[in-house]
């Protein structure tokens, strides 16, 4: 079974910068699409960035759009989540996900990481 870590998550300041990294492992490598959700205390997850590994096509939340960009590393199971100028509503666990289609609907994605605590403060 496919299996992804995200890492990079921390407390930064308003304006600062973190980046996000997640690496799948695993027999099961099939998926396309790497994707980056997030999820605070009390509210749904939410989608942030989506990727087609080698197809030059992204997908963002309209609340990331300019600040985050999603990229994909040398090989198809691996992607990050650069997050430029951070701010508190940023905050929230945020997730790795592979799928197969390019999409914001979570119920869509097959394989998540453990996710990775993010924190934008003042």
């Amino acid at each position: 079974q496919e299996r992804l870590v995200d890492t990079g998550g921390g407390l930064v300041q308003a304006g600062g910068s973190l980046r996000l990294s997640c690496a799948a492992s695993g027999r099961i490598f099939s998926s396309a699409v790497m994707a980056w959700f997030r999820q605070a205390p009390g509210k749904e997850r939410e989608f942030v960035a989506a990727m087609r590994w080698g197809a030059g096509l992204t997908l963002y939340a309209d609340s990331v759009k300019g600040r985050f960009t999603v990229s994909g590393g040398d090989a198809a199971n691996t992607a990050f989540l650069h997050m430029d100028f951070l701010e508190p509503g940023d905050t929230a666990v945020y997730y790795c996900a592979r799928g197969v289609n390019l999409t914001s609907t979570s119920s869509q994605y097959r394989s998540w990481g453990q996710g990775t605590q993010v924190t934008g403060s003042s």
